[in-house]
């Protein structure tokens, strides 16, 4: 990865702290009100919403850093040669948002040399900002955060999503779903993958898989997990990428457990 100095660092995560905070007072305006929506699959949503806090994101990026590539949920990517990628997922949770569920994130990753470097997810309803940058450790509104220390999976609180989709990956999760619960103290299915990733991040969670995930669902989370101490990895215990579109996380103590139920 090539070298960052001090004042672009900090420049760049301050940014990625404002545009998230301003999106997210934005969802919260517009949260409980009467909004447009349209349908990408069977549940797969998308409102004003969504668009309205892309659009601010977008804006906050390209005004301090014009040449940086951004990929999002909502828009085609800007494409260039540049090595910094702004990864932005403007609404994680958006039919917990449609239902005044408030289980839903900004979430803002950036990719150096492809690398992630830094992740700021803010969780508007609690103002719960989790934040990190590659090697500097995880937060959680200014403190340190870590994974949490349970060692076997029989004393795990576990987290998943499901695909909207109700196709092969769905079915199978449903069966790795029961062997799971059979084997810890509980599976959490919230609907929202950054959040479930920051939970683990700070030891609410012990564990968390999912099928089918884009990069800006887990680009940011991605680094707090890292830096806050878990592992991550693919449901074979390979490398892990954000392009993968599976994900174990966990707190490093319970991955064998999770990977032998995985496999089979």
């Amino acid at each position: 990865m090539q070298f960052i100095d001090e004042i672009l660092e900090k420049k760049m995560f301050g940014t990625a702290i404002l545009a998230a905070q301003a999106a997210g007072n934005l969802l919260i305006e517009k949260l409980n009100t009467t909004l447009s929506i349209d349908f990408k699959g069977r549940a797969n949503m998308v409102t004003e919403a969504d668009l309205a806090s892309e659009n601010l994101i977008v804006e906050m990026i390209q005004r301090e850093f014009p040449d940086h590539q951004i990929l999002t949920e909502e828009r085609p990517q800007i494409e260039n040669a540049s090595d910094f990628k702004w990864i932005i997922d403007p609404l994680d949770g958006t039919t917990n948002f449609v239902h005044g569920f408030p289980m839903f994130a900004v979430s803002i990753g950036l990719e150096v040399a492809d690398q992630m470097y830094l992740g700021v997810v803010l969780h508007p309803t609690t103002n719960e900002l989790f934040s990190a940058i590659r090697g500097k450790g995880a937060f959680l509104n200014k403190q340190s955060i870590s994974v949490s220390s349970v060692e076997t999976l029989s004393l795990s609180l576990l987290a998943t999503g499901f695909p909207y989709e109700l196709d092969a990956n769905f079915f199978h999760n449903m069966e790795l779903f029961k062997r799971f619960y059979s084997k810890c103290q509980g599976v959490r299915r919230p609907g929202s993958a950054a959040l479930d990733l920051c939970y683990l991040a700070c030891g609410r969670y012990d564990g968390f898989w999912e099928f089918g995930l884009n990069p800006w669902d887990i680009a940011a989370a991605s680094v707090i997990i890292t830096e806050a101490g878990g592992q991550l990895s693919d449901f074979h215990g390979k490398d892990f990428s954000i392009y993968k579109r599976e994900i174990l996380a966990t707190n490093r103590k319970i991955t064998d457990e999770m990977l032998n139920i995985l496999k089979n």
